[in-house]
């Protein structure tokens, strides 16, 4: 499971330093692609599969469907780290995130989600102020 918070850094060739914890669970070779929101998701190769699955088994005349496969598959890139645990981040998906130098990278149970440091604090003080609207929504939920 993927779990925590690192703060790391863009190099000058757009790399970025993937914590160990996250590459065991990602493995070798994982996709890195939009996410919801101003982020990039990674998944691994399995996790991918498993969400190409998903939207294979909707209609191709579903629209906003197609919409969505298309930005999200076109603008997706296979990773491999280096020796130092570090992947090209394209300069297309660093444009779509608005990263910077400073990078976030969370994990979020299947997948991590890399964030400018910028919007991810802003995201996290929002959702911290709708803390207990969320506690409701889990509890809705039966969670």
């Amino acid at each position: 499971m993927l779990i925590g918070e690192y703060q790391h850094s863009l190099d000058a060739k757009g790399r970025l330093f993937i914590p160990a914890k996250f590459r065991d669970d990602l493995g070798d070779q994982f996709v890195i692609a939009r996410g919801v929101g101003n982020c990039l998701l990674g998944m691994s190769l399995e996790e991918w599969n498993s969400f190409s699955q998903k939207l294979r088994s909707q209609p191709v005349t579903d629209v906003q469907v197609q919409k969505f496969v298309r930005v999200v598959f076109a603008g997706a890139t296979d990773c491999e780290p280096d020796k130092q645990g570090r992947v090209v981040i394209p300069a297309n998906l660093r444009d779509i995130a608005g990263l910077g130098k400073d990078v976030v990278v969370i994990g979020v149970m299947s997948r991590i989600e890399i964030w400018s440091k910028e919007a991810w604090e802003a995201y996290n003080a929002s959702a911290n102020e709708d803390y207990d609207e969320m506690i409701n929504k889990m509890a809705e939920l039966g969670i």
